[in-house]
Order: C-alpha cells, then sequence, then structure tokens
C-alpha cells in the first residue's frame, strides 16, 4: 500500500486466510464452557454458484473429496440451494470430533479457492446449540474479511427464511467477548449478516 493510500484511507482487501478456520474447536471447548453452547458436528458452506461443466465438475470433486472420509464418522455430503441462488455444502461428524469438520470445511474451501472459484466463496458456519434452552449458535466466517462473527437466532426461529426472522443480540454479544481470545472477531457488526434457515444451524 502507498503512501497515497495511506492518505486518503484506502486499505487493500485482506486476504483470506483459511487456517483460521483451525481455531474453531478451541473456540468450541470455550463456548461450551463459558456459554453452554455444545457443537452439534454440522457445519456448512456457502458459495455463489456458477453455471458450466468446470463448476459442476469441481462440485463432484468436493463430494468424492468429502465423501471419502465418511469411513472415519462422517456421513456423505450434502449440497443444497437456498431462495437466493447461493449454493451450500453440508457436512456432518460426530458431534464431538470438531477437528474432523473443521477439515472438511477448510477442505471445501481451499479446493475452491485453488480451483479459481475464491471470488465465489461467502462464508463457512459451524452450528452449536443448548439443549436446556433449545437456543441455536453458529459461528460464521467471512471468507472476504477473514472474520467470524456469531449468529444467534431466537429460541424457535432457526429456521426462519427471509428476513422475518428474530436474534438474540445480547447472546451475540456475549459470545463475541467470551471468543474475543480465541478468533479474531469482524469488528464491523454491520457485517453480522444473518443466515437464516442454513444448513447447519440448529
Amino acid at each position: 500500500m502507498g503512501l497515497l493510500d495511506t492518505i486518503l484511507g484506502r486499505s487493500k482487501p485482506v486476504l483470506p486466510d483459511l487456517d483460521r478456520l483451525f481455531g474453531l474447536p478451541a473456540a468450541a471447548i470455550t463456548l461450551q464452557a463459558g456459554a453452554g453452547f455444545a457443537p452439534t458436528g454440522v457445519g456448512s458452506v456457502c458459495f455463489a454458484s456458477v453455471e458450466g461443466g468446470a463448476f459442476a465438475r469441481l462440485q463432484e470433486d468436493v463430494r468424492e473429496l468429502l465423501d471419502a472420509d465418511t469411513g472415519s464418522g462422517g456421513r456423505p455430503v450434502e449440497f443444497s440451494q437456498d431462495a437466493y441462488g447461493y449454493t451450500w455444502l453440508l457436512a456432518r461428524h460426530p458431534a464431538e470430533d470438531t477437528a474432523s469438520l473443521v477439515n472438511d470445511l477448510h477442505a471445501v474451501n481451499t479446493l475452491l479457492q485453488d480451483a479459481g472459484f475464491g471470488p465465489q466463496l461467502l462464508c463457512s458456519l459451524m452450528g452449536f446449540h443448548e439443549a436446556t434452552a433449545e437456543r441455536a449458535l453458529a459461528l460464521v466466517y467471512l471468507y472476504k474479511r477473514g472474520t467470524f462473527y456469531p449468529f444467534a437466532p431466537l429460541p424457535g426461529q432457526a429456521g426462519t427464511t427471509g428476513e422475518t426472522g428474530k436474534r438474540d443480540n445480547a447472546t451475540e454479544l456475549q459470545i463475541r467477548a467470551l471468543l474475543a481470545d480465541d478468533l479474531p472477531i469482524e469488528p464491523d457488526l454491520s457485517r453480522w449478516f444473518p443466515v437464516w434457515g442454513a444448513p447447519g444451524l440448529g
């Protein structure tokens, strides 16, 4: 970045650091001990769909990559499309095996990035739940920012679609403070986008 950029307040976009995803297992321990949210063993990656045979082939490569791991306790990967046309890839592992789930999420992001589809990557998330209050929580990784934020729908709102759901802002701010030493938290609250109905949430 040059002197003129500094004077004018310009900044270069943050390069994605996918290795930050490996902070999630430690964050999961902190989250369970400090707030009572346990991992569900479910996570997902969201990306904008691209037409063409190359992308269709890439989807098959992702499926083969993750399905090959089902012998270690995972389940076959699932693809779905939301109302906005975004593609979601869902991965499952035993709830206690957060490391394997994170490995899957990292592998998918890396495969898409290395194949030139980095601009299509939007976010990844890991699901959590609090059994006593039936509350759901997601830790969301913003690909283009290299940061995380918590998304906490109010009880019964996790499956909501569109923009009509209600979120638990107090819990989200509590989780932000709790995980400040475990993950790079997104400082701009306007970027804490709601991911209503996201696969892996709730």
